[in-house]
C-alpha cells in the first residue's frame, strides 16, 4: 500500500480564480492609467507606481515556479495584491481627490489584506496557532513603519526632497494616524488570519489530498 499526494485542478479552485481576476483588473487598471491618463490622475506618477505596485503580483508566481510552489497558493498571493489594486482604483475612480477619508480608509483596509496574506502565506507550511495573532500584529506594524519611513524620505522635510518632484507634505498627526490606523487594521487582519485562514488551511489541507493507492 503506497500514499500518494494528488493535487486538485486549479480550474476548481475558487481562490485561483479570484487571483486572476484581481491581477487582471489591477494591469488594466494601470494601463489606463497611464496610457488614457484620465484626469483624476494627472500628476500622481502613476508611471512610477507601476513597477512597485505590480512586483508582487509577478514576483510571486516566479518564486512559486522557481521553488515548485504545489499546491499553488492563490489565496496568498491574491490577498497580497488586493492593497495595490485598492489604492490603484482609489485614485483611478477619483476618491482620493472626493473623498477626504480615502487614505485613512484605505490605510486600514489595506493592511488587514496584507497582514491576511502575510497568514496566508504563513499557513502553507506552518499549522503552529501559537503567538500567530502577535506574528501578523507585528508583521503588520513593522510594514507601516517601514512605509512611514520612504514617504518621510520622499517628503519635503526629508533627505530626498530634492530629487522629487512635488514631494510630500507631512505633518506629524498625519504619520502618527497612519501608524495607529494602520497598525490596527493589521491587528483585524490578523484575527482575521487566525481564525479563518488558518482553520480554512486546516481543513482543507491548501486543497491538497492524501489517497491510498493498493
Amino acid at each position: 500500500m503506497t500514499h500518494q499526494r494528488v493535487t486538485k485542478d486549479w480550474r476548481s479552485d475558487p481562490a485561483a480564480w479570484m487571483n486572476i481576476v484581481i491581477k487582471v483588473v489591477l494591469i488594466v487598471s494601470f494601463a489606463i492609467a497611464i496610457f488614457v491618463t484620465p484626469d483624476v490622475v494627472a500628476g500622481k506618477n502613476m508611471g512610477a507606481r507601476a513597477p512597485l505596485f505590480l512586483a508582487p503580483a509577478v514576483i510571486v508566481p516566479i518564486i512559486g515556479r522557481v521553488r515548485r510552489w504545489s499546491p499553488y497558493p492563490h489565496l496568498a498571493d491574491a490577498l497580497l495584491s488586493i492593497p495595490f489594486l485598492l489604492d490603484t482604483l482609489g485614485n483611478l475612480l477619483g476618491f482620493y481627490n472626493d473623498y477626504g477619508s480615502t487614505d485613512d480608509v484605505l490605510h486600514f483596509v489595506n493592511w488587514v489584506f496584507l497582514v491576511m496574506a502575510f497568514h496566508a502565506f504563513r499557513y502553507r507550511k506552518i499549522h503552529d496557532h501559537r503567538d500567530a495573532i502577535f506574528l501578523g500584529y507585528g508583521f503588520g506594524a513593522i510594514a507601516i513603519i517601514v512605509c512611514e519611513a520612504f514617504e518621510w524620505l520622499i517628503s519635503d522635510a526629508g533627505p530626498f526632497a530634492g530629487d522629487v518632484p512635488d514631494a510630500l507634505s507631512l505633518t506629524y498627526g498625519d504619520t502618527v494616524g497612519d501608524l495607529v490606523i494602520s497598525s490596527t487594521g493589521g491587528l483585524v487582519g490578523s484575527l482575521i488570519g487566525r481564525y479563518w485562514i488558518g482553520r480554512h488551511v486546516e481543513a482543507n489541507h491548501d486543497f491538497d489530498e492524501v489517497v491510498r493507492a493498493e
